[in-house]
């Protein structure tokens, strides 16, 4: 389906090469102060043709809000965003009349739906992600200034190529406490902010692209100042609805939070994340292979996880494949594409966080609403309400 969410609803619509793309928000909350700035910030991350390591498909991905706000205020009516497709190539897709391209969604599109868009992606391409991206922004401000929540993805793998990811590490932790979207940029066109580590992804990506090829690669999010009590056991629960999230997102194969596999070889009681009592009163964990979720419920702990995604399988090398017929061919795709995805992924990733986090903001603002107009329990319910609460 198209929407995503329960409460804070975004739709999302257009392929690669109609005449625009966007998406409908429902579910705002009025009284937000919103401007088209405030999405294009996302959208110019996300854009194509950002550097040598991108598409050059020169598009301005510049954003219209055409509903639901008025004198840059939200009414909590529907948010219609729009983006026009300007550099439109389909000429450049001819041979998929007669070629699915290996690994990519033209022979299942045709296969269920009985039609598919003749030129591009359609809505497998990642011009399907621009409505995600500017449906995030507008969680992400409202999550910003209501909680302080912060939300940082960076590239932390390309290839063989990775940072130390281990969640005992003290310069990982160091940098999930640090890390900014500034210096994420800052660090160049592969956004990985770990300078030892970054040039060599840079050249290996630049090594796949001068072959016409393609590599994959590994980003990893971090959400700070969350809410303690955000997710819905037993099946909503927040890293449920993460990995929803991330794997809807177009070339994703994996996902991992916390500790992930590596946790898999550590012993329990290495594994355990002990509690103290911070300097507020509210409990803390020393560690935090958890990460930041237990029992599918935010702790209020740091929120980390990974999303790995696939080499892009529009490469423009031959390749022995088969025509829809079944006859036997040589491809080779034309057009303009990434030979690696995840440095224009990294805004993706983090407006899918914070679509999921906005929906279980809302979603536990109703239950403490509901709670809050009750008379106070009596008798051995208060005594138990009281004991919960210390």
């Amino acid at each position: 389906m198209s929407t995503f969410g329960k409460i804070f609803r975004v739709t999302t619509y257009g392929e690669s090469h109609c005449r625009s793309v966007g998406c409908i928000v429902d579910g705002c909350p009025p009284g937000m102060m919103l401007e088209e700035a405030d999405v294009q910030t996302q959208l110019s991350r996300r854009r194509p043709g950002q550097s040598k390591l991108t598409t050059p498909r020169n598009e301005k991905d510049a954003v219209k809000i055409q509903s639901g706000t008025e004198f840059g205020v939200t009414l909590g009516t529907p948010i219609g965003m729009v983006v026009l497709n300007e550099d439109q190539r389909p000429h450049d897709y001819s041979d998929m009349d007669l070629y699915p391209r290996p690994s990519h969604a033209d022979y299942t599109y045709l296969a269920k739906y009985g039609v598919k868009a003749s030129s591009g992606g359609g809505r497998s391409s990642a011009r399907e992600t621009i409505g995600r991206v500017a449906g995030g922004a507008i969680a992400e401000k409202y999550l910003r200034e209501a909680y302080g929540v912060e939300i940082v993805a960076f590239v932390s793998g390309v290839g063989p190529v990775t940072i130390d990811r281990e969640p005992t590490s003290a310069g990982f932790l160091e940098l999930l406490e640090t890390v900014t979207r500034e210096s994420v940029d800052a660090s160049g066109p592969v956004r990985c902010p770990v300078a030892a580590v970054a040039g060599e992804m840079t050249a290996l990506v630049e090594q796949y692209k001068a072959a016409s090829d393609s590599i994959g690669g590994v980003v990893t999010c971090v959400i700070r100042n969350v809410p303690v009590g955000l997710g819905e056991p037993c099946f909503d629960k927040i890293e449920a609805e993460l990995a929803h999230a991330m794997l809807s997102i177009p070339a994703t194969k994996g996902f991992e939070v916390g500790s992930g596999f590596a946790g898999t070889a550590v012993a329990g009681s290495k594994h355990n994340d002990p509690f103290y009592a911070g300097a507020d009163g509210r409990l803390r964990t020393r560690t935090n292979n958890s990460g930041g979720i237990q029992g599918g419920i935010t702790n209020g702990e740091h929120i980390y996880f990974s999303v790995a995604f696939k080499p892009p399988a529009t490469i423009s090398q031959q390749q022995q494949t088969a025509q829809y017929g079944g006859a036997d061919g040589v491809l080779a795709a034309k057009g303009r594409h990434d030979p690696n995805v995840v440095p224009r992924a990294v805004p993706i990733v983090e407006a899918m966080a914070a679509l999921v986090l906005m929906d279980a903001v809302l979603l536990q603002n109703a239950r403490d609403a509901a709670r809050a107009r009750l008379p106070a329990p009596t008798g051995a319910g208060a005594a138990v309400l009281t004991a919960s609460t210390k």
